[in-house]
């Protein structure tokens, strides 16, 4: 054990406050600090909120500007269709045929199934999250309603964030934007092209994924947190649903930004949502030994290199808990 003595204690003083030339013993920088100067290396617009749910600390950095959010906008989908679950509304055991005019491109292994395929409505849920299916999205939005999605957020007071299309219609729009007369295109027919792969396509998604007209979902990193923590706290279904959700969470597949660095010493829950290499969003509950910790961060119109985003994440995940999560931290690197 380290005894620091009042003689110590003013050396210390004097050093730190003596002038040029003097050695200095400064305080090492601030966890906000150092997640802000981390965010700020990344060539995108950035943005983070985290909050220790025992203690309410608190980090924010940007934390309530709103985001693209790709597809962390899926987990208020699955909220809803688990609080439909518990009214009686949904039944998650319902099989459902998965038709041909289902599948989307993207994310996701169920448009790699012949059309027929019979997974319970659990099951499509679950892939939603754990491998951003977007074909299990879509089926997922046309059964508890887009407008629904929203009117819940509503309801629970979030303001900025929204769903704001389906998969299939973000797609048809990027066709769209290469030439209006793919206006007409069924999913089924934008399914089969796939994505415009022409001379301009590249120049066309930036501007695409700039325009919030066109973003899937739209949050902050503060409110998206704060659907995370009501989750956590068993708020927003019930008690069955809630460790259901958050099991889905866990067993999510992608883990190269917030769990890059910390999934060997706690377990983390949590959804990510991309358009690499213009996009990487993550946001979820780690749940630490001095308890759980709520986390989202948000990198749009990314401009460098997106392997170093996601090694920012990883690192920025690390920094909170180190700094929170009790337990040995690791080295710093």
């Amino acid at each position: 054990m380290r005894i620091v003595t009042p003689f110590a204690r003013l050396v210390t003083f004097a050093l730190t406050a003596a002038g040029p030339g003097i050695p200095s013993l400064t305080a090492p920088p601030s966890l906000e600090a150092r997640i802000r100067a981390r965010l700020d290396s990344l060539q995108a617009q950035s943005s983070f909120y985290a909050k220790q749910l025992g203690t309410g600390n608190e980090v924010a950095v940007r934390a309530d500007v709103p985001m693209n959010t790709a597809s962390v906008i899926k987990i208020p989908v699955m909220i809803l269709a688990f609080r439909d679950a518990d009214a009686g509304r949904l039944d998650l055991d319902k099989r459902y045929v998965v038709r041909p005019e289902d599948l989307r491109r993207g994310s996701g292994l169920l448009q790699t199934f012949t059309p027929g395929l019979q997974p319970t409505l659990r099951d499509i849920v679950t892939q939603m999250i754990i491998t951003s299916d977007n074909t299990a999205t879509d089926i997922m939005i046309a059964q508890v309603g887009r407008d629904r999605v929203n009117r819940m957020l509503d309801s629970l007071g979030y303001r900025q964030t929204r769903l704001n299309a389906t998969t299939g219609e973000l797609f048809r729009d990027v066709w769209i934007a290469a030439d209006p007369k793919y206006r007409v295109m069924t999913d089924r027919e934008v399914f089969t092209r796939g994505f415009p792969n022409d001379s301009g396509a590249s120049a066309r998604n930036v501007a695409f994924v700039a325009d919030s007209s066109k973003w899937l979902g739209r949050t902050t990193a503060r409110e998206i947190a704060h659907l995370l923590e009501q989750l956590q706290r068993g708020e927003l279904a019930s008690q069955r649903s809630t460790q259901q959700m958050i099991r889905i969470l866990r067993e999510q597949f992608y883990s190269s930004r917030l769990p890059q660095r910390i999934s060997f010493r706690v377990s983390i829950a949590h959804k990510t949502g991309d358009w690499p290499p213009l996009l990487g969003n993550d946001v979820g509950i780690i749940f630490a030994p001095n308890g759980p910790i709520v986390a989202a961060v948000f990198t749009n119109m990314n401009r460098g290199s997106f392997f170093d985003l996601e090694a920012t994440e990883g690192r920025i995940a690390e920094d909170v808990l180190n700094a929170w999560g009790g337990g040995p931290p690791a080295s710093d690197r």
